[in-house]
């Protein structure tokens, strides 16, 4: 159900903004979660932060420092989404920085499952004299935080299915149908392609099987936006793509997982990952993600990559195109089921996004 803005509650209202802001991170901040914090004395805000690029400083540190009279952090209200960290990590803890300003009440959206927070910024909050609040907009926090909770919660990324299919079902002709160059054959419209380009900067990891490289020679970057390109996750069992195609281009990371990595080549950007074929793949490459520091990732294909999550039930949303023209022959789109959280459409394309609840 969407959120009522003329409902919402002060505490409601500054959490809202602070999920807002928090979005310039999307992207960039992994795998640290994408916070925003919002200062607010005498019911004006005083001071913005969102946490920086991984790295760089935490939310409420850029909400403190862009505080131009620190003197009304004594008599202030710092909102976040998340539960303040309390540990020392690239940074020094937020939760001391808070104490440190004199900043008296505290208003968080949820507690951080990270075992090395879980509570405990809130504890050091409280014991320092701190009012806080725990909870406020829980809901949506957890949805804009759903990649960081998936990763710690349930040990591996957030899984997004993507695919592109035609009005008949396909997503990919017959082989008749396509030229001898290694290229995608399209479905869907330009607008299309481009969001598809700003989704995969929004991500840490793109992963496709062999086929898909084989047939389309993919580059699996950005071209059509902005950002940081993900880390390429291919499927190779039986090392059947060679260093000409895209993949091994040496312009950004890329796992490649095989049966044996018997591979003498030093191909810049790339390491190899083992996996036992014969025993549940996706669980064994969510294992390797999740090793890997990989918080969210784009499933792009083929059809038996695709399926084999969906049939192991390890997908949290699926990003379907439907374009308008037909194949009549090919290879069929996979099957899923799901609920359904909106459909859009661009120009000529319709795209449903589905939840697996």
């Amino acid at each position: 159900m969407p959120l009522n803005r003329d409902a919402l509650s002060t505490d409601e209202t500054y959490m809202l903004r602070c999920i807002q802001i928090a979005k310039n991170g999307l992207g960039l901040t992994a795998p640290n979660p994408m916070v925003g914090a919002v200062i607010v004395h005498d019911d004006k805000i005083i001071g913005e932060g969102f946490t920086s690029a991984y790295g760089g400083s935490h939310a409420e540190v850029n909400a403190i420092n862009s505080v131009t009279d620190v003197s009304l952090l004594k008599s202030s209200t710092i909102y976040v989404t998340l539960e303040p960290c309390s540990h020392y990590g690239k940074t020094p803890p937020c939760a001391d920085l808070i104490i440190k300003m004199g900043i008296p009440k505290v208003v968080i959206g949820l507690k951080d499952p990270h075992e090395k927070v879980a509570g405990k910024g809130i504890k050091k909050l409280e014991e320092a004299g701190c009012i806080v609040l725990v909870g406020i907009l829980q809901k949506e926090c957890e949805e804009h935080h759903k990649r960081f909770l998936t990763f710690f919660t349930k040990r591996r990324p957030y899984l997004i299915l993507k695919w592109a299919e035609t009005a008949d079902g396909f997503i990919a002709p017959e082989p008749l149908k396509r030229g001898e160059e290694k290229k995608p054959y399209w479905i869907t419209n330009t607008k299309s392609r481009q969001l598809v380009h700003k989704w995969r900067s929004e991500e840490a990891g793109i992963l496709v099987g062999t086929n898909t490289v084989l047939d389309d020679n993919p580059q699996l970057n950005l071209r059509d936006w902005d950002g940081k390109a993900p880390i390429r996750i291919v499927l190779d069992r039986s090392q059947k793509i060679t260093t000409d195609y895209h993949v091994f281009d040496g312009k950004q990371k890329t796992i490649v997982c095989t049966e044996i990595n018997d591979r003498e080549d030093d191909i810049a950007e790339v390491t190899y990952k083992v996996l036992d074929f014969n025993s549940n793949i996706p669980q064994q490459l969510c294992n390797i993600m999740h090793e890997d520091q990989i918080q969210s990732v784009i499933i792009e294909g083929g059809l038996q990559t695709l399926q084999s999550f969906i049939d192991a039930g390890l997908w949290d949303e699926a990003r379907i195109f439907k374009g308008t023209n037909r194949f009549s022959k090919g290879i069929a789109a996979p099957k899923i089921s799901g609920r359904k959280l909106k459909q859009i459409q661009i120009l000529t394309d319709q795209l449903t996004i589905i939840r697996n609840d």
